[in-house]
């Protein structure tokens, strides 16, 4: 893949993912979760993104998020699996999937000509993921695609997301950060959650998200104030390039001008989605 297809891969990436982490900042997949028994929250989300890999423990859960507290992770896995089980998980979260989508985007969309092109598209570039080293992918590789397109864009973007992120822990891992160093680092471009949102959901202290800014600090990555320096910025490229090199299958499959059109198409539905306040903006920036 070439430096610009490189980057077009990205790019599609970044509007093919809001449309599988829609869910995650809606009422509808936790009310299904919860329903089951789960607790909101925490628990709810551990086993609902957790589930494709069955009833696994909480050190498997903590290999493949890569940036929870494993005693975060350990108050709610494998309890969540007394209360119900990863194929309820699963039936509840189609459920709640459907119900986000319909909501954010309209049955108008659901069922555009638009809608079925870019499930076939982003389907199509899946072909050429690989389950090597990619648990969470793997693991939803598994599950059947849906037959309703909204709900197959969704499987597909899921997919795609979890490929790439697969991929991304290698680039994270050579580039010598932890689970909450990363966080932090990210916290600092200003583009991802707040470091109040980071520690909630990911279940870091204070203390511990001073000790990894003072460690990054130290590697000369953030400044005194806790802002990228140009060499935490290179680093964050470099893991970004990486990442890319390691997820260049689905866009080399798809083609240039086939990715183009599915950039294209999901940017429309991401920015829908964002206008219908999918993602509300207290949950972003730095802080």
């Amino acid at each position: 893949m070439t430096s610009f297809e490189a980057s077009a891969g990205r790019r599609c990436h970044s509007v093919v993912n809001p449309l599988h982490s829609s869910v995650y900042f809606a009422p509808e997949l936790e009310n299904e979760l919860a329903a089951l028994g789960l607790r909101r929250g925490a628990m709810a989300y551990l086993a609902g993104r957790s589930a494709p890999l069955g009833a696994v423990g909480a050190g498997t859960v903590t290999a493949t998020f890569y940036n929870f507290n494993h005693e975060h992770v350990q108050r709610y896995i494998p309890a969540a699996w007394s209360v119900t089980t990863p194929e309820a998980v699963l039936t509840a979260r189609r459920r709640g999937t459907d119900g986000t989508l319909r909501r954010l985007l309209g049955e108008e969309i659901l069922t555009s000509k638009e809608m079925a092109e870019a499930a076939e598209l982003a389907l199509r570039a899946t072909e050429a993921c690989r389950r090597e080293a990619r648990p969470l992918y793997a693991a939803n590789a598994d599950l059947p695609v849906p037959e309703e397109p909204h709900l197959a864009l969704w499987h597909a973007a899921t997919l795609l997301r979890e490929h790439r992120g697969d991929g991304h822990l290698t680039a994270l891992a050579v580039a010598g950060l932890s689970g909450i160093e990363a966080l932090v680092l990210h916290n600092a471009t200003g583009k991802a959650p707040t470091s109040a949102t980071f520690m909630r959901t990911r279940g870091w202290s204070v203390e511990q998200w001073a000790a990894a800014r003072d460690r990054l600090h130290e590697r000369g990555l953030l400044d005194e104030a806790g802002e990228l320096t140009e060499s935490g910025a290179d680093l964050r490229e470099e893991a970004e390039v990486l990442t890319d090199r390691l997820d260049a299958a689905p866009y080399d499959h798809l083609g240039s001008a086939a990715t183009e059109r599915l950039t294209e198409l999901a940017g429309g539905f991401t920015r829908t989605l964002r206008a219908a306040g999918a993602f509300p903006a207290v949950y972003f920036g730095k802080g």
